[in-house]
């Protein structure tokens, strides 16, 4: 059971814990998770008790490589560099390891964003509007803008960007913009390409093409939502992997 040891700290399981962290772990966090908060902090404890050696070690065994690296620059300080025998060095001090076989990683437990959504992922303060804008910016952009303004598209043969709009370059963009959704999500039949319109009917996505045939997408699960009316949608929102 916790114990007082000062005013403003108690002892569980042999770590001293500020009572305002304990407040806020037994009262606000642990109910929503339905664990106990007593058994939190004395695994903690544990966790702690057997890592911080192993820890320690590790600071030590990088400390000591540290210190080879710097007295091997040292000692070959204004010679030519020779990227094998640095390589054979590092290896012979255990900084590069050989590659060893092939394995696999079983893990339980963890969140779906990490293990099944693929993507980079980036730590934000939601608090901060700004920075949380910023992330969403990072991720949502324009196709379009991207493969006009890189070199995704050559700047040969009169595509080149140039200070205003060239017609000749957007048109590649769009062949290279329907290639993407032809690759990602693609119809049941034809090409985005020839697409003229979309409507919504039933819940499932409907693709009007050039020639006035309707058709979908090959896997209708990838339509998510749209904005807008059904029969003339602003906004369609198509998933791949989970994104």
């Amino acid at each position: 059971m916790a114990q007082l040891n000062s005013p403003n700290r108690i002892t569980i399981g042999g770590i001293s814990i500020d009572s305002n962290l304990d407040a806020l772990v037994r009262e606000e966090i642990m109910p929503g998770l339905g664990l106990d908060a007593d058994h939190f902090w004395n695994s903690f404890s544990k966790i702690v008790s057997e890592l911080t050696p192993r820890n320690q070690k590790l600071l030590e065994i990088r400390d000591r490589m540290q210190q080879q690296i710097d007295e091997w620059h040292q000692q070959h300080r204004g010679k030519p560099h020779n990227s094998e025998n640095y390589r054979n060095f590092l290896q012979s001090i255990g900084y590069l390891v050989h590659e060893g076989p092939d394995f696999q990683i079983s893990t339980t437990g963890v969140d779906p964003e990490i293990s099944q959504i693929p993507g980079p992922q980036l730590v934000v303060p939601v608090s901060n509007a700004r920075y949380a804008l910023n992330a969403v910016n990072a991720r949502w952009g324009s196709l379009f803008d991207a493969a006009y303004g890189t070199d995704v598209i050559p700047e040969t043969n009169g595509m080149e960007k140039g200070t205003s709009y060239n017609p000749q370059r957007g048109t590649k963009v769009f062949e290279f913009a329907h290639g993407v959704l032809d690759t990602s999500t693609p119809l049941a039949q034809s090409s985005f390409s020839r697409v003229v319109g979309f409507s919504i009917l039933q819940e499932e996505l409907k693709v009007l093409l050039q020639d006035g045939v309707e058709t979908g997408l090959q896997n209708p699960e990838q339509f998510a939502g749209y904005n807008g009316l059904p029969e003339s949608p602003e906004t369609i929102l198509i998933k791949k992997n989970k994104l």
